[in-house]
């Protein structure tokens, strides 16, 4: 019986696994789950799995959810009280599914604790890559891809040998606005942008998905993951979002993983790693999909994907700079202050703007993110 704590097990991560945790209750234990505001959902996974402890980031919303269940297990408010849990708690495996830079340092403390990392907040790799893999190396905890592209190269390279790969094919679905031109981008709404084809995932990350910056950030997180350089690390759009992504080999032939586009997949292997369950999920049918289609992404119109790979190459603290700007336009975007076109010009801005540092350490990566923040919010009036 293996404990876990879910960091964000509100969102759409958290609530895929939920659903595994349910389908395999005999080998899972939940004993922690956090939320940021929703406690109404938070308070009703507390009666279904009873965890020991609970921590809210939102102190108002705390306070509300203490009042309500009396006592009933430990909670612990605010973003500091979300680091005490992952320090504290009883558990193996942490699924570190929270939006944005705030996943960070609890998932520090669960490595610290030498547990499993079921990684799905992809900022921790793109904001801290370098220092995250030599705290894996320190401390000998795991780290599981739980995004299903890096779940897939993951799953493609068992038993390979890394000189003998050619190079890693993410896939990407193109979004909403795959079709779209770059004159009309320019209109676009935030219902347009929340429209994904494929897959059901929260604002954040559906928001980088339409402007592909959600696969920029991959390619971040690959190339901290599986330690190969940004040469290496390809693009293909895959509308079908079928095959999750392949690795070329240097024979020239390719592994690719595939499954119908359903989260708890990924989230499964990374729970039961290195073994396999076997599941009721939708299985593949290859007549009734009928074809696979491949485009070239468009650099020129979705500039993130540029922006990322062109931080990765600056090294340093680049890619933290990107991640916190980026995740401030989209949240300027949400408030519609800016277009969406606005993005990548929010993102540029600071990575011009802000100084790039190359001493890699907790004290520089967290004053970076809050002068990129700082910097961003003051330039649009809205306070930080």
């Amino acid at each position: 019986m293996k404990k876990v704590v879910i960091l964000g097990s509100t969102g759409s991560i958290g609530v895929n696994t939920l659903q595994v945790i349910r389908d395999f209750k005999e080998h899972f234990k939940i004993t922690a789950l956090t939320a940021n505001s929703n406690i109404d959902l938070l308070e009703r996974q507390m009666e279904e799995f009873n965890p020991e402890f609970v921590a809210v980031s939102d102190i108002k919303e705390a306070e509300k959810l203490r009042k309500r269940i009396d006592g009933r297990c430990k909670l612990l408010p605010g973003e500091k009280g979300l680091n005490e849990l992952a320090a504290g708690a009883d558990y193996d495996i942490m699924v570190s599914s929270l939006v944005g830079f705030a996943g960070l340092a609890p998932t520090l403390e669960g490595i610290k604790r030498k547990k499993r990392i079921a990684l799905a907040n992809k900022e921790t790799l793109v904001a801290a890559g370098e220092y995250v893999n030599n705290m894996l190396e320190k401390y000998g905890a795991e780290m599981i891809p739980v995004d299903s592209e890096h779940s897939a190269i993951f799953q493609c390279l068992t038993g390979e040998k890394k000189e003998r790969i050619e190079k890693l094919i993410l896939t990407a679905s193109g979004g909403p606005f795959l079709n779209h031109s770059a004159e009309e981008l320019e209109n676009v709404t935030i219902e347009n942008a929340l429209d994904h084809p494929n897959w059901k995932m929260g604002n954040k990350i559906t928001i980088d998905s339409a402007s592909m910056m959600n696969k920029g950030l991959e390619i971040i997180e690959a190339h901290w993951l599986f330690d190969l350089p940004p040469e290496k690390i390809d693009v293909v759009i895959h509308p079908q979002s079928v095959i999750h992504s392949m690795v070329q080999f240097v024979d020239a032939s390719i592994k690719a993983q595939l499954s119908m586009p359903d989260m708890k997949l990924p989230i499964q292997y990374a729970l039961t790693w290195p073994d396999r369950f076997e599941s009721s999920y939708v299985e593949t049918n290859f007549p009734r999909l009928g074809s696979l289609t491949f485009l070239e992404p468009d650099m020129v119109k979705f500039r993130c994907l540029k922006l990322a790979y062109d931080s990765l190459e600056q090294g340093g603290l680049s890619s933290c700079i990107l991640n916190a700007a980026n995740e401030i336009a989209v949240e300027l975007f949400l408030k519609e202050i800016i277009k969406f076109s606005g993005i990548p010009d929010v993102i540029s801005d600071a990575l011009d703007k802000i100084e790039n540092r190359f001493d890699i350490d907790p004290g520089t990566i967290f004053e970076t993110d809050r002068l990129v923040r700082e910097y961003v919010y003051n330039k649009f009036n809205q306070g930080a």
